[in-house]
């Protein structure tokens, strides 16, 4: 079936059935419709198989197709699903197969989200991509824009975002139970990768590579360098020119509501008020660092938000909280004028710490709004029957903040930014690095739109 044919079939197939609401999940064996979502997975070790599996558990999908740089990791995925076609570059995949593949997981470094994204757009294929959304700010801003050139059905996978921790902060906000927040502090106290290398000085020496391994592919868009197990195996997190730290990868399952229904937008000012163990190639062993908002209406004052990250960088204790409770290694603190409230990561809830009568009035989150699967929001929207819960219109500035911070880091002392014209004002170097490197040759088609 051709792909306008195909997805406007999927669209409609239930078009007959009782109107659904946009909260409601099918089945997990997709019996409401006649078809299947034609699913490609793009990075099938790691994170990229748990996200394929996850779109595989639903009952919603066909698996078509296969790719990772190093095929060998496709393997368990090939024995269940036999007939997918197994590539090792996302673009000779497009090529030979775009017209037979609805949706697709890019489950990959964070460096080589952008350009797998920015293509499976431009087919018109539906595109779950994990966090964070993008490497750099400008490539979440023209991210942000290709979504709404192509009428993108795009998810971040921050899966917390289709829980009842979502639409329980949506609720307290509209009820007037947050308001008037002033502070945030929000922290992730467990060790990385990278914090038993201490001083880089360089990137490191050149190892085996894999028989299989696309290296070139897997560089992508980003400066070559040798193959080092220090890059490969999700290592590449800690590296400047591949990922985006503690913060780019727990940031989006911490702040994402706080965020979306504070309306926070850019901050005005980033601060990097600790580095410990600065290096000019890896994340700092421990940071903290603090965005400066301004107020957006009647219930949002201007605001701060302190990140905290290193094994022993916690934020500061809350006189609330009873001697025998300790803070969350993940998690964060909200300080309003009334009340104070602690939350985890990805689905946790929030609770008060300051007012117990308070804790006992609150409303109760409207019913069927709780617990949705991030990954059936996903592949239902590629079917036409929901919104994105994470589409980039709200992932892409959540992102571009995180961005923002990881410059902080990288730089350190006190960056000044525009957020009319999307510029910082006070430091040459740090507002090239919203653009970061260079495109390598061959891969500059993605960043034109």
């Amino acid at each position: 079936m051709k792909r306008t044919n195909r997805r406007s079939f999927l669209k409609t197939a239930t078009a007959a059935s009782a109107a659904i609401s946009s909260y409601n999940i099918l089945p997990a064996s997709g019996a409401e419709s006649s078809d299947k979502v034609n699913l490609a997975i793009i990075g099938c070790g790691g994170r990229g198989a748990s996200i394929g599996n996850e779109a595989i558990k639903t009952g919603m999908t066909n698996v078509v197709a296969l790719c990772d740089v190093n095929p060998s990791r496709t393997a368990r995925f090939k024995e269940q699903h036999p007939d997918a076609k197994v590539y090792d570059d996302f673009r000779t995949m497009f090529d030979e197969m775009g017209d037979k593949i609805d949706a697709c997981t890019a489950g990959v470094p964070d460096h080589g989200h952008f350009p797998v994204t920015m293509r499976a757009m431009a087919e018109g294929i539906a595109v779950y991509v994990e966090k964070p959304l993008a490497h750099t700010f400008e490539e979440c801003e023209l991210l942000i824009a290709a979504e709404k050139k192509h009428n993108g059905i795009c998810q971040m996978g921050n899966q917390g975002h289709s829980s009842s921790q979502r639409m329980q902060f949506k609720t307290w906000v509209e009820q007037g139970i947050i308001k008037n927040v002033r502070r945030v502090d929000a922290c992730m106290n467990k060790g990385r990768r990278w914090h038993p290398w201490g001083n880089v000085t360089g990137f490191p020496a050149a190892e085996p590579m894999p028989a299989e391994m696309n290296w070139d592919v897997w560089t992508g868009t980003a400066p070559m360098h040798d193959y080092s197990k220090r890059l490969d195996g999700g290592n590449w997190r800690g590296w400047y020119d591949y990922g985006n730290g503690a913060f780019g990868d727990w940031g989006p399952h911490t702040l994402d509501s706080i965020h979306r229904f504070l309306k926070l937008g850019l901050p005005y000012e980033i601060r990097a008020d600790k580095l410990e163990g600065q290096n000019d190639f890896i994340y700092p062993m421990a940071t903290t660092i603090a965005f400066e908002f301004a107020e957006r209406g009647p219930g949002m004052p201007a605001m701060s938000i302190n990140w905290y990250d290193g094994v022993n960088n916690k934020p500061p204790r809350p006189d609330e909280l009873s001697s025998g409770q300790k803070l969350p290694a993940c998690g964060k603190l909200i300080y309003s004028d009334d009340l104070t409230f602690l939350g985890g990561t990805h689905s946790g809830k929030l609770s008060v710490l300051s007012d117990t009568e308070a804790e006992n009035e609150l409303p109760e989150i409207p019913s069927g709004d709780t617990n949705q699967n991030h990954m059936k929001n996903f592949l239902l929207a590629a079917m036409g029957k929901e919104e994105c819960n994470s589409k980039f219109a709200v992932s892409g500035p959540l992102t571009q903040v995180f961005m923002l911070g990881c410059i902080a880091q990288r730089l350190g002392g006190t960056l000044k930014f525009d957020t009319e014209k999307k510029q910082i004002t006070n430091n040459e170097r740090a507002n090239q690095l919203l653009k970061g490197h260079a495109p390598r040759k061959g891969w500059e088609e993605y960043y034109t739109m």
